[in-house]
């Protein structure tokens, strides 16, 4: 099925350090509700899932129309993807949830406070665990993103355990991305993949001892031999992204084309094919020398 990506503006309650948004766009402001509600009519010619994302789309006072909207028009799931401050708010949660929404992807990046809060700048980590409790307790599909970065990648495996004592449905582990506040904060956000990878492997080993799905992005195979199976991309859907101004019609194309990269032994390895490589950015800063083909 084909997914709906609808940035509903650019503020945010956040100020990430990781943000791919940056400060440039929150001078965009938000979208309209009758700018969203023509986007949706649009995006349902040919897309049977839509995620309402920003930003920080729950900070709209008019998201549960918006939802509402979605759900007359015959979307079979509803996502909203965001940073789960509001969710702390039982009404919220009820409120949004009657109106259609039955998927949520929230943000969590750090075990305690002090990183989550420090990676957000913002004092939000009590009130994210509070929305996912919520969420959880109204029986609802939550799955979380968490970005690596710099600051928390030791602690991915405490992280996973958290999400599993929240009872999260699943879990992503994202390489962070170097545009917009990652691009400027790049030398004390951007880790190196070959530190990062053995906390991965074992945040992703503890949720499969607990049977969760836990999945990757742009984490290229070479580094997450006998994890292939979580590499993110495989099972991505086809999704059409309704940006600031413009539509990409085709991220995956895209997200290949422009975002990612491939280096000069890539195309040795076993997986050429199917791996995308990692975002531009990073080889472009670090170079290749990490990158090692899996021989076929």
């Amino acid at each position: 099925m084909k997914k709906a990506d609808i940035k509903t503006g650019f503020l945010c309650n956040n100020n990430c350090l990781f943000c791919v948004q940056g400060d440039e766009k929150k001078k965009f402001g938000n979208k309209s509700t009758l700018e969203i509600k023509k986007i949706l009519k649009n995006a349902k010619k040919d897309c049977q899932i839509v995620v309402f994302t920003g930003g920080e789309p729950t900070i709209r006072q008019d998201l549960v129309e918006l939802v509402k909207c979605a759900k007359n028009l015959g979307f079979q799931t509803i996502q909203v993807q965001s940073n789960g401050r509001m969710f702390s708010k039982e009404k919220f949660c009820r409120d949004i949830i009657k109106a259609g929404a039955n998927e949520f992807a929230l943000a969590l990046h750090g075990h305690i406070p002090e990183l989550h809060n420090w990676l957000t700048q913002s004092n939000s980590f009590y009130q994210t665990i509070g929305g996912i409790k919520n969420l959880k307790k109204l029986k609802q599909r939550v799955i979380t993103n968490t970005v690596i970065t710099k600051s928390n990648y030791r602690h991915l495996p405490e992280i996973a355990k958290l999400l599993i004592s929240l009872d999260i449905d699943q879990f992503q582990f994202a390489f962070v991305h170097a545009l917009g506040s990652a691009a400027k904060n790049f030398d004390n956000i951007v880790p190196r993949m070959a530190l990062v990878t053995p906390y991965l492997k074992r945040a992703i080993d503890i949720g499969r001892y607990f049977k969760k799905e836990v999945m990757t992005e742009a984490i290229p195979y070479c580094f997450l031999q006998g994890y292939e199976d979580c590499i993110s991309e495989n099972i991505m859907p086809n999704m059409k992204i309704f940006d600031l101004n413009f539509i990409v019609s085709d991220f995956t194309k895209a997200r290949v084309a422009e975002g990612k990269l491939k280096g000069p032994n890539c195309r040795k390895c076993k997986y050429f094919k199917v791996c995308e490589g990692p975002w531009r950015e990073y080889p472009q800063k670090f170079g290749w020398d990490e990158f090692k083909p899996i021989m076929k």
